[in-house]
């Protein structure tokens, strides 16, 4: 009996101590799901407006976040770390284990359920909907849903910023992803070859910036701001014969 009592006194000091790293590391506390099965392929597209997730950098290691996370897309591109909470649920995580996923897409709400049961997304809920091999990466599948802690974290990129050009004259409608350092993107400006000054674009949707202007026939150059004010510059992006529909790799990278 004096071991077992022993033996809870160990555990109990051992979740006190976690609760207090995990306070002092700046960890929130949410619940994640999974889906897009097991390989992902339902997660392709979504409402950052990232194409194939793959091609544009951000591979299975991504969530649908609820609303109040969403932010209505000013979090695209951005990383969160996630752990399981296993002092709540042992049985559901893998020991040991943690995720850097990047928000690519919007989990809605659900108001015809609870949110403690199917309403997962439902505001002021924060909600993390991840791909199914994200997901498996720190709970077992069985479990469906599981409270989770996460923070906001620096994103780590392979290659350079991506601009994808689409629209239509005195329209364009610039995606801009792999995107590193804190990886969602608070402002964008746009500049041609035969423009004097930098030009605001506005988020139309997601990743997706726009402008008004009269574009074609000049090369194009970017400047972005992350949300942690972080600005970076890249010049001659597009050729001066780009196309709607076409993407460019920068020399940039934060």
């Amino acid at each position: 009996m004096e071991k077992l009592v022993f033996s809870g006194l160990i555990l109990l000091v051992v979740l006190f101590t976690i609760e207090l790293r995990v306070a002092s590391a700046g960890w929130l506390k949410a619940h994640a799901t999974f889906y897009g099965g097991s390989d992902a392929s339902g997660t392709m597209g979504g409402a950052c407006g990232y194409g194939n997730l793959n091609t544009d950098g951000y591979g299975i290691k991504t969530a649908a976040l609820s609303t109040a996370l969403f932010n209505d897309g000013k979090s695209c591109g951005g990383c969160y770390q996630i752990v399981c909470d296993a002092s709540q649920v042992p049985q559901w995580c893998l020991s040991g284990t943690s995720i850097t996923i990047t928000a690519t897409n919007f989990c809605p709400p659900n108001f015809a359920l609870p949110s403690d049961n199917g309403g997962w997304c439902n505001p002021p809920r924060p909600h993390f909907d991840m791909s199914q091999p994200a997901f498996e990466m720190i709970a077992k599948y069985k479990a469906g849903i599981v409270p989770i802690l996460y923070r906001k974290v620096g994103c780590k990129r392979s290659g350079a910023i991506r601009f994808t050009i689409n629209g239509k004259d005195f329209f364009e409608l610039v995606l801009i992803s792999n995107v590193g350092g804190a990886g969602d993107i608070s402002l964008v400006w746009i500049k041609g070859s035969k423009m004097s000054n930098w030009e605001s674009m506005s988020r139309n949707w997601g990743a997706n910036w726009q402008s008004l202007s009269y574009l074609n026939g000049q090369s194009l150059s970017f400047r972005i701001q992350l949300s942690n004010g972080k600005t970076l510059t890249a010049f001659d992006v597009a050729p001066s014969n780009w196309r709607f529909g076409q993407s460019f790799i920068s020399k940039v990278q934060s």
